[in-house]
């Protein structure tokens, strides 16, 4: 996956909005105020890219075990977040199904009133 591929298909998701919260190098994603996705940007540049990702925890576990360049998240909790390599290994398809998982499990926590708003503006 490349960052043009990454960068569109988690602003195609219901409501989602981009920041730089932390420094410019940092790229987060966010629904209702919540983060689902980020990444360094720089990292992307040099050559390793990867998505710090939102993962149920067993889910996280499983997954950890199954794939190389799925590891604990970096600077995250480590039993709630993945960073997911995104350097070809894994395909395209698969690393959209995890972006999904992470915004669907953010969206879901949201109070209702959030998910209405978000549902609403975006009709």
């Amino acid at each position: 996956m490349d960052i043009q591929t990454y960068y569109e298909y988690c602003l195609s998701k219901k409501g989602v909005t981009e920041h730089f919260p932390f420094d410019e190098d940092t790229l987060v994603f966010k629904v209702g105020g919540k983060m689902f996705a980020l990444s360094s940007l720089k990292e992307w540049e040099n050559g390793r890219p990867s998505i710090n990702l939102k993962c149920d925890p067993e889910k996280a576990q499983e997954l950890r075990g199954l794939f190389d360049d799925i590891k604990p998240g970096y600077h995250m909790s480590k039993i709630h977040w993945n960073t997911v390599t995104v350097n070809g290994e894994l395909p395209d398809k698969f690393v959209r199904e995890l972006i999904a998982h992470s915004y669907d499990l953010i969206f879901n926590s949201l109070t209702k009133k959030i998910q209405s708003e978000i549902n609403q503006s975006e009709n």
